[in-house]
């Protein structure tokens, strides 16, 4: 839908290496809290660090034949670490590997689009100054009412961005725990310390209570919070595409220099970008819904929420990358131009 090329920083997020990058993290921080504790020699585990690494071509050739992602990337690390690679995953399941990484990808993902609501706040703050005194006809039901003003408008537009801002903060913070207990989360076969090692260094909480995951209220309380995010956005454009029409004609969302509106009417400046921002919310909102669906699993896990968030989660999170930096441009640029 949106080139993960479009967007550098979101897209280096949900790279395939950023993500092989950070399991072999986790799994080089496990074996350092084994050696730490007692349970493996400290020069496998340093032997490990120097020597941990993977092919991402042969990776995929392995999984082609083991179906099975993580055995296929652990296989391409044990053939160059050698000997002491039966200590790597040692005591751990896959999904102390695979949610782990996920916290960590949601939680940078998070920080990219916290950024974007603060410079769209911004930017929507200056506008609520520019416009504060300029009169502006006010409407309820789409029929004209009292006169307001533009500036309210935006300010507005501000206080909702404020209020996503710090919901999405909320959302991070709660996305932000990892788990390393191994096979249906009971430590039976690794100890918490370890769990508590790696998620410290990788930036995360231990996971008070996990089953064989971390459960998925976390996940869609961030996928809801982007939904609504979103949904605002799409607020905000609709009253831009609403000002823009002929009839009304009060603001218009930016026109470049050479930019076409119709192939059959060229002379029409159609307000797309705002549409766009439409758009892309329904599919935002449609990706939090199967994000409520991902929380009830079969016992201590299942692997029916793991198919949808690979898609959903970086989808949702380039989508929401794009259109609060398309929307903060609408809103600066000459801004949503004052045509009244």
């Amino acid at each position: 839908m949106i080139s993960r090329y479009t967007l550098p920083r979101m897209g280096q997020v949900w790279s395939e290496r950023n993500k092989f990058d950070k399991w072999l993290e986790i799994e080089v921080l496990a074996c350092a809290a084994q050696a730490e504790l007692g349970l493996i020699p400290k020069v496998s585990a340093d032997r490990i660090r120097s020597l941990a690494g993977y092919d991402l071509e042969e990776i995929r050739s392995i999984e082609s034949e083991v179906r099975h992602d993580v055995i296929a990337f652990l296989t391409s690390v044990a053939r160059r670490v050698g000997p002491d690679a039966r200590y790597v995953h040692l005591g751990m399941t896959s999904s102390d590997v695979l949610d782990t990484t996920m916290a960590v990808l949601m939680k940078e993902a998070g920080q990219i689009v916290l950024e974007d609501l603060s410079g769209l706040e911004s930017s929507l703050k200056t506008k609520a100054l520019e416009y504060k005194l300029t009169p502006i006809m006010g409407r309820t039901h789409g029929i004209q009412a009292e006169p307001t003003t533009l500036g309210l408008k935006f300010l507005s537009s501000y206080e909702e961005t404020a209020r996503n801002r710090e919901r999405m903060d909320s959302a991070v913070r709660g996305i932000s725990f990892g788990k390393i207990s191994g096979a249906v989360g009971n430590y039976g076969n690794i100890s918490p310390e370890i769990e508590k090692y790696v998620c410290e260094k990788m930036g995360l909480l231990p996971d008070p209570v996990s089953t064989q995951i971390v459960q998925r209220d976390r996940h869609a309380e961030y996928m809801c919070a982007l939904a609504i995010v979103a949904s605002s956005v799409e607020r905000f454009a609709t009253e831009v595409r609403s000002l823009q029409r002929s009839e009304i004609g009060e603001l218009e969302e930016p026109f470049r220099a050479g930019q076409k509106g119709s192939s059959a009417m060229p002379h029409k400046r159609n307000p797309i970008v705002c549409e766009r921002m439409s758009g892309l919310a329904r599919v935002v909102r449609a990706n939090a819904m199967a994000s409520l669906e991902n929380i009830p699993l079969w016992g201590e896990r299942d692997i029916s929420h793991s198919p949808a968030e690979r898609v959903i989660v970086p989808d949702s999170t380039i989508a929401v990358d794009y259109m609060l930096q398309k929307f903060k441009t609408v809103s600066t640029v000459s801004p949503c131009t004052w045509i009244g």
